[in-house]
């Protein structure tokens, strides 16, 4: 538990420094230590919602949050995530799930580009585009940042630091509402015992979320944590595939 604890803490660090939550990782490691598949997305979003808490709140006080424009975003986005969260899955479905849009992360983190002029986008495809992704982080148990994110720069919905902002607040409520469906799915008191045997889990990500929020990007490029992240990312997903359907 030590090692994973470890992990857990240096994957917080690595990704509140670049504002999201870790999420996606997080399953991957718990998935590949052989944790309960039923337990795997609640402790990976409240292990979310510890990292990213801090940081939207710094966000929204540095005027970064522009509240017209997410709101609809977050008012589509959260109650697919919390349906998500609701719909009971197979190991296999759970796994192939977690797999492919792991690789998907990976993929639209590879094409992300460092610099971009914002440009207007259709509201409708946002609206889409961010209900998608809700549905998809409660199935999963991921708060969705780690897509939204890339895909918004793809996009040039904004510029990067107002992304960033997006990010955080949107794996933030999604979490929430996916966990609140994980909950009322497999009941609270089933999952209580279980998940507390974690708890050194949750100190782990708040510790090392608080240092990487902190340190931000001073000693690191965004580029080289992106890169790194991706290739992590995408290593974690070919192995939950291997592992859901064997080789191909």
């Amino acid at each position: 538990m030590i090692w994973l604890a470890s992990l857990f803490a240096l994957v917080a660090f690595v990704y509140a420094s670049v504002g999201f939550g870790g999420g996606s990782t997080y399953t991957a490691l718990l998935a590949l230590w052989g944790v309960d598949y039923r337990l795997i997305p609640v402790i990976a979003l409240v292990c979310n919602i510890i990292v990213v808490t801090g940081g939207s709140i710094r966000f929204a006080r540095a005027g970064l949050v522009s509240w017209r424009q997410v709101l609809p975003l977050l008012l589509v986005s959260a109650p697919l995530a919390f349906a998500g969260g609701l719909v009971p899955l197979k190991q296999v479905v759970f796994l192939t799930i977690l797999g492919c849009t792991l690789l998907a992360s990976a993929i639209a983190l590879f094409l992300q580009a460092d610099k971009m002029t914002p440009r207007t986008v259709p509201k409708p495809f946002l609206l889409a585009l961010s209900g998608g992704v809700g549905l998809l982080a409660g199935l999963s148990g991921i708060g969705g940042g780690i897509f939204m994110a890339p895909v918004l720069h793809l996009i040039r919905w904004a510029e990067p630091r107002r992304i960033a902002a997006f990010a955080s607040l949107y794996i933030l409520i999604n979490s929430a509402a996916g966990l609140l469906g994980q909950i009322l799915k497999s009941g609270a008191q089933s999952l209580a015992e279980p998940a507390l045997q974690y708890g050194l889990l949750l100190g782990a990500v708040l510790v090392g979320g608080q240092l990487g929020s902190l340190f931000g990007m001073r000693y690191l490029s965004p580029r080289l944590l992106r890169v790194l992240t991706a290739i992590l990312v995408g290593y974690a997903a070919l192995r939950l595939l291997w592992q859901a359907h064997g080789p191909f």
